[in-house]
């Protein structure tokens, strides 16, 4: 995502959103949580609101990918 000329804040908030690094299934879980961070980046200016935002969204991707990884290693451990 491009943060030129957003205040450092938004630029902080918004990274952690990649998800080429990631396997192909959980990549799947991530992307709209990225998709969504770009929509929010694009539409709304900078602002402690969408600072938060985007930390709150970031942390539910987190959870969503945390619990597919795990779903992932429990299906393969059995």
């Amino acid at each position: 995502m491009d943060t030129t000329g957003r205040h450092p804040s938004t630029a902080q908030a918004v990274r952690g959103f990649a998800y080429d690094h990631l396997p192909a299934d959980l990549q799947e879980v991530s992307r709209p949580f990225h998709d969504l961070a770009e929509k929010l980046l694009d539409r709304l200016p900078d602002d402690p609101e969408l600072s938060a935002a985007l930390r709150k969204l970031r942390e539910a991707k987190d959870c969503a990918v945390l619990l597919a990884a795990i779903v992932r290693a429990d299906e393969g451990s059995g």
